[in-house]
This record gives C-alpha cells, sequence and structure tokens, in this order.
C-alpha cells in the first residue's frame, strides 16, 4: 500500500471526505490536513497585510466557510480513532489531549484502523477459554 503525502490527506478532507463524519482518521491525516489549513490562512493573511487589498480578505473568509465542515468532519474522525465519540472535540484541552494521543489498534466501534485496515476484522472474545 502505498503512503499517502501530507498534502494529499489535505486535498482529500476537501474532495472525498469533504462531509464525512463516518470512520477514523490518523494522527498523520489530522495533523497533515491542520499544517495546510494554517499554511495557507496565514499565507493569504501575509499577502493581506503586505498589499493592504480587502479583496484578501474576502479569500480568507470564503476559504475559512468553505473550511468548516471539513475541519469538523476531520476532527469528529480523529476523535473516533481515539474511541470516543465526535463530539468530544467539543471539549478545549481534552480535545487537543486526544488529537495527539495515538489511535486504538485494530478495530473500534467507529471502524477498522487506518494504519493496518486488514488488521482488525477479527472479533477479540475476553475471558472465554
Amino acid at each position: 500500500m502505498e503512503e499517502k503525502g501530507l498534502f494529499q490527506y489535505f486535498t482529500e478532507a476537501y474532495t472525498k471526505n469533504y462531509a464525512n463524519f463516518e470512520g477514523r482518521a490518523r494522527r498523520k491525516e489530522y495533523w497533515g490536513f491542520a499544517l495546510f489549513f494554517m499554511i495557507i490562512y496565514f499565507g493569504l493573511g501575509m499577502v493581506m497585510a503586505a498589499t493592504e487589498m480587502s479583496m484578501v480578505g474576502i479569500l480568507i473568509g470564503i476559504f475559512i466557510l468553505g473550511s468548516i465542515i471539513p475541519i469538523i468532519a476531520v476532527t469528529c474522525r480523529r476523535m473516533h480513532d481515539t474511541g470516543k465519540s465526535g463530539w468530544y472535540q467539543l471539549i478545549p484541552f481534552y480535545s487537543f489531549i486526544l488529537a495527539v494521543t495515538g489511535g486504538d489498534n485494530g478495530s473500534n466501534e467507529y471502524g477498522n484502523d487506518p494504519k493496518n485496515p486488514d488488521s482488525g476484522n477479527e472479533v477479540e472474545e475476553i475471558g472465554t477459554e
């Protein structure tokens, strides 16, 4: 399986995963999205400050409005990777801790492990011998 680049995770968040709140997002997907979002946001801000053009401010507004759903969706999938509900993103510090915490190994109630999608298909029974 070919490893995806960080920018590919960013573009997939706006294309095939725009409003996808199902499944899991590994840390690399979440932070790759966050990295390029911030690069574009601050890049547009610097252009706006350097040129004093209000048109760039309108572009920033459009970019942020168009990004609200993918931001919530990728964060929801990141929470799912740690075994938590997507609603946990509303808890400020705890959601950051979950975003930097490694995901569950194998499958959980939200889907297969995104690092190794083939490994979580078996059901583990605890305490039965």
